[in-house]
């Protein structure tokens, strides 16, 4: 028998590795956020409150939305693998401008409801104000960010994700200078803007992050921006791919909202754990995300090329780092488990309730990987209709029973943290159980 080739370390780390980088820059601006709001002398809990509210409902939108460059990215792979990239070269200009509409659209509908929407999670009083004041501004970069996404699909289905890493390096770092600067202020220079800085800081990160990806999407890409009247055969299929995305995508932010909504309710300082405590998850979420972005783009590829072996010997071989990843993560955060909840807050209240559940967020990170690594590698494979119903399924039948239960219980924070870990359970194995079925001997 032939031994069939596999995808090799080098080729998965050549997409991995800047992935990461890439992926953790949009969660280590947020983290930035977190971190310095929560040590301003004003007001630091309810800051560091609303920051968390806005912050993880912005990030739902994001996530929404952004999944056209899910389908983007797994339509050019397809396309590439099969030989065949001329047929979407006026799909992409067309994709961005419905991502261009969307994005202002929503803009204008949340910004108009934000005192409902976050009244909704539970937030008043002064927590509520400093929430609509600071996502007002922050989602002033939405357009930008889901520019820069599908940018980013474009990219990354070409089986580059060095462009997107090198973009997200320097909107971070813009980010973190323009935060101390604004939030801090600049004695003579600049008055200290609290928690409006930080939103700003954001706002011109992603501004910087678009430029750039613009720069290498018009000099290194065959795409352009230029729309023609006729309409691509394959924009109805990417966006009802993209449609499956949204549904899947609105479910999990749905399972976001409720923590968000119950640790509001448990009071203050939770709600501020909570920000942490889901900053972090998020962090390394994205983090492991990597390997799974190297597994989008490739799976994709090799679907194109019907590979069907060597697409089955990346799922165990992207696995396998992934969850040597996740053991490092959580064996650098037991060694510091009290420290890393000082550099967020320094109220005991919050660091106390932040103490007692962390571990929960440290275990469940082997899941994670295996269930992120399958969630990249079927979104390469365009396996949305699939995608969508598990987290249905992980949603509605699995974490929000679960947060129910043992909210009854008392175990507040730690009943959204079990209810999580049943949710991510749920989710890896479905995709576990598919795939092997589905590709093992095919």
């Amino acid at each position: 028998m032939a031994v069939i080739p596999k995808v090799s370390f080098k080729e998965i780390n050549q997409l991995a590795i800047p992935a990461i980088i890439a992926g953790i820059a949009e969660p280590l601006i947020s983290l930035t956020d977190i971190a310095i709001i929560g040590n301003v002398t004003e007001n630091p809990v309810e800051a560091l409150a609303a920051a968390g509210i806005a912050g993880s409902f912005l990030s739902a939108l994001i996530w929404i939305l952004a999944q056209t460059k899910t389908a983007i990215s797994s339509m050019v792979s397809q396309h590439l693998g099969a030989n065949r990239i001329h047929a979407v070269k006026t799909l992409i200009p067309q994709a961005f401008a419905f991502n261009l509409l969307l994005s202002l659209l929503i803009f204008g509908i949340t910004t108009f409801f934000a005192q409902a929407i976050f009244t909704a999670y539970n937030a008043n009083g002064l927590i509520l104000t400093y929430t609509k004041d600071y996502y007002f501004i922050r989602a002033m970069g939405l357009p930008f960010t889901l520019l820069t996404f599908s940018m980013f699909g474009v990219f990354r289905g070409l089986q580059n994700t060095l462009w997107a890493m090198q973009c997200s390096l320097i909107g971070a770092v813009v980010n973190v200078v323009l935060d101390f600067a604004l939030v801090y202020g600049i004695e003579g220079f600049i008055e200290p803007l609290h928690l409006k800085g930080a939103a700003i800081a954001s706002v011109m990160a992603q501004l910087v992050m678009l430029s750039i990806a613009t720069y290498f999407y018009i000099k290194r890409t065959p795409f352009g921006f230029k729309i023609r009247k006729k309409i691509n055969p394959k924009l109805k299929p990417m966006l009802l791919m993209a449609a499956n995305f949204f549904l899947r995508t609105a479910a999990l932010n749905f399972a976001i909202y409720l923590a968000n909504a119950y640790a509001t309710d448990y009071g203050k300082n939770y709600i501020a754990a909570q920000s942490i405590l889901m900053n972090i998850w998020l962090f390394f979420s994205f983090f492991i995300d990597g390997y799974a972005n190297a597994g989008n783009a490739i799976s994709g590829k090799l679907l194109g090329q019907k590979a069907y072996q060597k697409l089955w010997l990346l799922s165990k071989d992207i696995s396998k780092y992934a969850i040597i990843i996740a053991f490092i993560l959580m064996a650098i955060c037991f060694t510091f488990y009290e420290q890393i909840g000082l550099i967020f807050n320094k109220e005991t209240q919050v660091l106390a309730v932040f103490s007692s559940v962390f571990w929960i967020v440290l275990l469940m990170q082997p899941i994670n990987a295996i269930a992120f690594m399958f969630d990249g590698i079927f979104k390469g494979l365009g396996e949305a209709k699939y995608l969508r119903n598990v987290l249905m399924v992980a949603t509605f039948l699995g974490f929000w029973p679960t947060l129910l239960l043992f909210d009854k219980l008392g175990l507040q924070l730690h009943a959204i943290w079990i209810a999580f870990t049943v949710w991510m359970l749920i989710r890896s194995l479905a995709l576990v159980i598919k795939f092997r079925r589905k590709y093992l001997n095919k």
